[in-house]
């Protein structure tokens, strides 16, 4: 029980930022973290199962929605992507993915911490509005961080050099 705690814990805020970062309603992360879980667990073969929604996915949702034009057709190529996977599971070709480059991979990855960290940053700045990175919001926050920071190093300095 404490392991399944510890999982919920650590599961439902990668749920609900993923949503969030996606554009989709908070609801849409928790419900997809729990019949992922659901799921994985009635079709799995281990006993013990971490699942839910995978951020890799936020980029590859984003670009495919614009590439696409709507929800329909993205359905559509996750369809396909999952009859793709589960070929690839019948067959035995995951050995295929050995030859992918890591740098490729470290690079998706990071792109994506890069997009989860900017969706988060005007929210922890107690700015909960879409055009944080146009406004000018974000240039006049950091405009009076430095000042302040440059107006304490200034006395700072004067009083150690005086």
């Amino acid at each position: 029980m404490p392991a399944g705690l510890s999982v919920f814990l650590v599961a439902l805020p990668l749920c609900l930022g993923i949503a969030l970062a996606s554009g989709v309603p908070l609801y849409s992360g928790l419900l997809s973290g729990i019949v992922g879980g659901i799921v994985v667990s009635l079709v799995s073969g281990s006993q013990l199962a971490v699942s839910g929604p995978a951020a890799g996915l936020v980029a590859l949702v984003a670009a495919s929605i614009i590439s696409l034009g709507d929800m329909s057709s993205l359905f559509l190529a996750v369809l396909v992507a999952g009859i793709f996977q589960l070929l690839i599971g019948i067959f035995r070709l995951a050995s295929f993915a050995n030859y992918f480059p890591s740098a490729v991979i470290k690079g998706m990855m990071a792109a994506i911490g890069i997009i989860l960290i900017s969706k988060q940053i005007p929210l922890a700045l107690g700015y909960n509005q879409p055009d944080f990175w146009t406004s000018g919001f974000l240039q006049l926050f950091l405009l009076e961080i430095f000042s302040g920071i440059f107006q304490s190093l200034t006395i700072i300095l004067q009083e150690v050099l005086f």
